[in-house]
C-alpha cells in the first residue's frame, strides 16, 4: 500500500453507517487500516454490520454507537463517551441521509411532487441530511481544530448537487402529468447545501490543518426496475450506473494524506452524467 493512503492509528466516525454507502465507506477505510466508529439510529443494523465487517477484517478496531444526528444532545453524548474512552476522531464522514422512494404514492397521487410536498417531510429530511452534517461538524470538527492535530471532514453529496434531477426518468405510462412521481425537492436542496457547507468549513478553521471536501456519487445500481436503469444509463456517457464498490478508492483518497492538498473540493464521480 502507498503510505499516503495508510490510515493506521487514525479513527474515522461515519454517520448513517448502517446504510448502503455507509457499509462501503467502512470497507474502504478498513482496507486502509483505519479504526472505525460506526453510528446510526438503527442500532440493530449496526450490530449486523459490525459482524459482517469483522468477518472481512478480523483484526480491525470497530466500535458502534446509536446516534441521532438531528439531536445535538445525542451528538454531545457520543463525543463525551469517546473522550472517556480516550478516542479522538481524525476523520468525520457525514453520510447520514433519508432517501425517500420516488414512488411515495397514495392511490394515483404522488407526494413527492413539489406542489404537494409535505412540510413535515421537508423538515425531517433536511434535519437528517443537512442539519445533521452541520451539528456533527460543529462538535467533532471543532474538537479537531481545538486539538490542532489536523483532521478531515468528508460530506457525502450527490451528482444532484451540481445538476437538476431529470424527472423524465421517473415517469410512468398511463399516469397524468400532475400525478407523476418525481425526485423530491429535498434531495437537491440537501445535497447542494452540503457542498456549500463543505466550502464554508474548508476555510473556517484556518491554521488548524482541517480539510473539508465532498464526494458526489452518481446513481448506484441496486436492482432498480429495468426501465429506470435504461433511462438513467442513457443519460450517462459510460452507459451504466455505478457499482456500489466503485467509490471505495475515492473514500480512501479523500480521507488520507493522498489528498493532503485538496480542500473545499466537490469530487463528482458520476460516469460523466453532469458534463453531458
Amino acid at each position: 500500500m502507498n503510505e499516503k493512503f495508510n490510515l493506521k492509528n487514525k479513527t474515522a466516525l461515519i454517520t448513517g453507517a448502517a446504510g448502503l454507502l455507509g457499509e462501503e465507506h467502512a470497507l474502504a477505510l478498513l482496507s486502509s487500516n483505519c479504526n472505525l466508529i460506526l453510528t446510526d439510529i438503527q442500532f440493530r443494523k449496526l450490530k449486523e454490520l459490525k459482524k459482517f465487517l469483522l468477518s472481512q477484517y478480523s483484526d480491525s478496531n470497530i466500535r458502534i454507537f446509536e446516534l441521532d444526528v438531528t439531536s445535538k444532545s445525542s451528538i454531545l453524548r457520543l463525543h463525551e463517551q469517546l473522550q472517556q474512552l480516550g478516542i479522538n476522531i481524525n476523520i468525520l464522514i457525514n453520510n447520514a441521509a433519508l432517501n425517500p422512494k420516488v414512488e411515495k404514492n397514495h392511490g394515483n397521487k404522488s407526494f413527492t411532487r413539489f406542489e404537494s410536498f409535505d412540510l413535515e417531510d421537508w423538515n425531517l429530511e433536511l434535519a437528517v441530511g443537512l442539519t445533521g452534517a452541520f451539528l456533527c461538524s460543529q462538535v467533532f470538527g471543532s474538537d479537531m481544530a481545538k486539538k490542532r492535530k489536523g483532521g478531515c471532514i468528508l460530506n457525502i453529496a450527490s451528482d444532484l448537487s451540481v445538476i437538476a434531477p431529470d424527472q423524465r426518468i421517473y415517469m410512468k405510462d398511463k399516469i397524468e402529468p400532475e400525478n407523476q412521481a418525481v425526485k423530491p425537492v429535498t434531495y437537491s436542496v440537501i445535497k447542494t447545501g452540503l457542498v456549500g457547507l463543505t466550502k464554508y468549513l474548508a476555510t473556517y478553521w484556518i491554521g488548524s490543518n482541517i480539510r473539508c471536501n465532498s464526494l458526489s456519487p452518481g446513481g448506484i445500481y441496486t436492482s432498480q426496475p429495468d426501465d429506470f436503469v435504461i433511462k438513467l444509463s442513457n443519460l450517462i456517457p459510460l452507459g451504466r450506473m455505478a457499482k456500489k464498490d466503485e467509490y471505495r478508492a475515492a473514500i480512501q483518497f479523500l480521507c488520507s494524506d493522498a489528498s493532503s492538498y485538496m480542500n473545499g473540493h466537490n469530487l463528482v464521480i458520476d460516469g460523466g452524467r453532469s458534463i453531458w
